[in-house]
């Protein structure tokens, strides 16, 4: 089949700013609003479109070409008429931000455009159909009021308009209720607005409408329900009686105060519970109890609350007060309530004559009368009621009270206070007992006694009081002062109470006081002297010396007695004690008495060297030191020493001294002892030579140190000792026939008649030479450092 192209109509539509006129593009782009009407709308432009299809035959090609073009056609006839102008009926306005406009329909009209024009500024709104309403206007205000028609086609030219003023905007209302039957209304001025009127009615719709017109910005409204919710109603109208805008709004009157009420005082738990009848419109309540500078509160919201942590001995004040969301009622009359009284205070307990308790207490606020309890630990109780603040109440020694005081009035028993215990002085002691235990000790026993926790007794005298404290039925007292009367009480005592103060004493008396040694003296050789200071009343002192050599003693009634026959080098303790009828003193500090040390029986003295010479003596007893002395005219020897013996030096040979001997012991004491004389041996003689002989002798020469000393002279060799004696008053002597060829050690000696000769003169070492069968040469080789036989 041959291809046959087909032609479509399609209406384009212009762009919304090909639509409007030069004139309406600039009112459309003007910001500032300013109105401008549009001329007759651009016409549609219609385009012929070619589509291709397959036709059976040309005629049929012909008749749709035919068709489509008369659609066309009648579709740009249609779309280039704009509606008609509409012509409003009326415009007003029932709220301040709105105007409403009627007007007649207009046909072809599928929408309508309304403006409403102040000054510069305007509104427009596209609504539907009649009437109309532009909205978001300001209260109070003229404005110029349009409609044009809207279709497919374009808008209409703007209808002729209409002045028309919104209506004033409503008061904003602030409402509160002063008292439970009052609501105030208060508002800001309107603008415009010529007068007010409010209007008030119960929500609930009981009652009468009340309403008031004013030029004034509040008002009050009295006479009303308490606790009721209300609804006001106002608006502002303007000088030509139009009324703009209501404001509503719901108010609540205050409660009314609330009545009937009660108080119920709980006096164990010191609480109270407050209860009244109910207030219409109340939502909670408030109760203050208040009692000076003190309040307590207690919120709820049913018709009853307890108030705890009342305070004993109070008066309190006790007010209920309604509230709901409009506030407060005015507080009931306050109702009077008081507590019971406090415990009293200040209890006082003492016993004013023995066997007699008074209780004292200082008086409490609100209380009527009291009443005393007093129990003692063996489960007695008495009582006493009284309307003032003391009791009497008999006692017994060495018991415990308890005691507890109450107060009581209307509202009933104060609570229990502190419990006092009082508790009596305990009894005496008895069977009482005194022992010595010592010269100043004494033991103190006695029976036990009923309420005593403790036992004090007391030792005094004109010199003090000692004291001895136990809880034991016993009792030792010490450190008592010697030789005196003491008058021993005990008293039995509790922590509580104290001491019995009306037991009696008992008489005793301490033994003598200890003497006190001043001096010892020595009256001889074995005779000591003691002396002492009395101090004591018809006593018998005894002195005793204690030593390893036994015990001396001697008595007086004075103050001093001697010892006899005391052995020397002796060490002794001596003490004194005094006897009297009470007994016996202990003893005195003990004096050390060393008597002299004994000199020793024997003393041997023994030269050992020219100068030097040995003394030995026997142990004297008692000595520790000893000092020997060799005197002479000539010079002294001396010589201190711990052992028995001592060597003595610078001894002068051929002199008589005196021997003496000191014997001192540790503490210095000395003894002095002499003996026999001592006599030193002769010298040893000087510048000893040999000479040589012609007869085979030898000649021994020396210088004597005295004419009257004989000497003897020896010469010791290998070969033989030889020895010559001179003649008295001669300084040499020869010894004939020695050998020649030895060495010989020569000694010259004094010749002592006491025995065996000395030893300790000098040695000399000569050396005998042959000349041929006969003494050569004497030749001398020094001093011998031989030991002397």
């Amino acid at each position: 089949m041959a291809a046959v192209q087909l032609w479509s109509c399609r209406e384009e539509r212009p762009a919304q700013s090909d639509l409007l006129s030069p004139g309406e593009r600039a009112y459309s782009d003007s910001a500032a609003g300013k109105q401008r009407w549009p001329s007759a709308p651009a016409p549609s432009r219609v385009r012929l479109q070619r589509s291709s299809g397959k036709m059976c035959s040309a005629k049929s090609k012909t008749l749709a070409f035919t068709g489509v073009l008369l659609g066309c056609l009648e579709m740009v006839f249609s779309a280039n008429t704009a509606p008609d102008t509409p012509v409003i009926d009326q415009a007003y306005s029932k709220l301040s931000n709105s105007i409403t406009v009627e007007w007649r329909a207009v046909p072809g009209a599928n929408n309508y455009m309304l403006t409403a024009q102040d000054g510069d500024s305007f509104v427009e709104t596209i609504v539907k159909n009649s009437p109309g309403t532009v909205t978001g206007l300001k209260p109070a205000t003229l404005y110029r009021i349009t409609v044009r028609s809207i279709n497919s086609g374009g808008k209409s030219q703007p209808s002729s308009f209409r002045k028309v003023k919104t209506v004033l905007a409503a008061p904003i209302l602030s409402v509160h209720s002063p008292s439970c039957d009052s609501i105030a209304v208060s508002w800001k001025a309107v603008h415009m607005a010529a007068g007010f009127s409010v209007s008030l009615m119960r929500s609930d719709g009981l009652g009468r409408k009340l309403k008031q017109n004013t030029t004034n910005t509040s008002l009050i409204f009295t006479n009303l329900d308490p606790g009721t919710l209300y609804t006001i109603r106002a608006f502002a109208w303007n000088a030509n009686g139009m009324p703009g805008d209501d404001f509503t709004y719901n108010q609540r009157t205050s409660p009314n105060t609330p009545v009937d009420v009660k108080v119920a005082f709980n006096s164990g738990a010191l609480r109270a519970v407050v209860s009244w009848m109910p207030s219409e419109g109340a939502l909670t309540y408030s109760v203050t109890v208040s009692s000076g500078l003190l309040k307590l509160r207690c919120n709820t919201s049913s018709a009853s609350c307890m108030v705890p942590s009342l305070q004993c001995g109070s008066e309190y004040y006790v007010s209920v007060t309604a509230y709901n969301d409009a506030g407060s009622s005015e507080p009931t009359d306050a109702v009077s309530l008081k507590t019971i009284p406090c415990a009293p205070v200040n209890i006082s307990i003492e016993e004013d004559e023995h066997g007699h308790l008074l209780v004292s207490w200082s008086s409490v606020s609100l209380g009527h009368y009291y009443v005393v309890f007093v129990k003692s630990d063996d489960g007695l109780e008495v009582h006493c009621n009284t309307s003032y603040t003391q009791c009497h109440f008999q006692s017994d020694c060495g018991f415990t009270y308890f005691i507890s005081i109450f107060a009581y009035n209307k509202a009933g028993q104060s609570p229990l206070g502190d419990v006092f215990n009082y508790t009596t002085a305990p009894c005496c002691p008895s069977d009482f007992r005194t022992v010595f235990m010592s010269s100043d000790t004494v033991r103190v026993t006695w029976a036990p006694v009923r309420g005593a926790d403790l036992y004090e007794t007391r030792a005094a005298s004109g010199r003090g009081v000692l004291l001895c404290r136990d809880t034991a039925t016993a009792c030792t007292l010490s450190a008592l002062q010697c030789s005196t009367p003491y008058n021993i009480t005990v008293f039995s005592f509790s922590e509580a109470r104290g001491s019995n103060t009306s037991c009696a004493p008992q008489y005793v008396a301490t033994a003598p006081c200890s003497p006190e040694i001043k001096n010892i003296s020595k009256e001889g050789l074995s005779v000591i002297s003691v002396q002492w200071q009395p101090n004591n009343e018809e006593a018998t002192y005894v002195v005793t010396a204690r030593g390893e050599a036994g015990l001396w003693h001697c008595t007086s009634t004075r103050n001093s007695c001697t010892l006899m026959d005391l052995p020397c080098g002796s060490a002794f303790s001596v003490s004194a004690i005094a006897r009297s009828p009470a007994g016996q003193s202990l003893p005195s500090y003990s004096i050390p008495l060393e008597t002299a040390p004994c000199c020793p029986n024997d003393l041997i003295l023994t030269q050992v060297t020219q100068s030097v010479t040995n003394i030995s003596w026997s142990v004297g007893r008692g000595a520790q030191t000893y000092i020997t002395i060799l005197e002479s005219p000539k010079g002294q020897a001396k010589c201190h020493t711990l052992q028995t013996y001592c060597l003595l030096g610078c001894i002068t040979c051929g002199t008589n001294y005196t021997v003496s001997l000191r014997a001192i012991t540790e503490t210095g004491l000395t003894s002095s002892c002499t003996y026999q004389g001592y006599s030193s041996s002769a010298c040893c003689p000087s510048g000893v030579k040999l000479y040589r002989l012609s007869n085979n002798g030898i000649r021994v020469f020396w210088q004597a140190s005295e004419e009257t000393i004989n000497y003897n002279a020896n010469l010791h060799g290998s070969k033989g000792n030889f020895s010559c004696t001179p003649s008295s008053g001669l300084s040499h002597c020869d010894i004939t026939k020695i050998p020649c060829g030895d060495v010989y050690t020569v000694v010259v000696a004094p010749v002592t008649d006491k025995g065996p000769k000395l030893v300790f003169c000098p040695k000399k070492i000569y050396s005998v030479t042959c000349s041929g069968s006969s003494v050569g040469m004497v030749i001398y080789r020094g001093k011998s450092n031989a030991k002397h036989m």
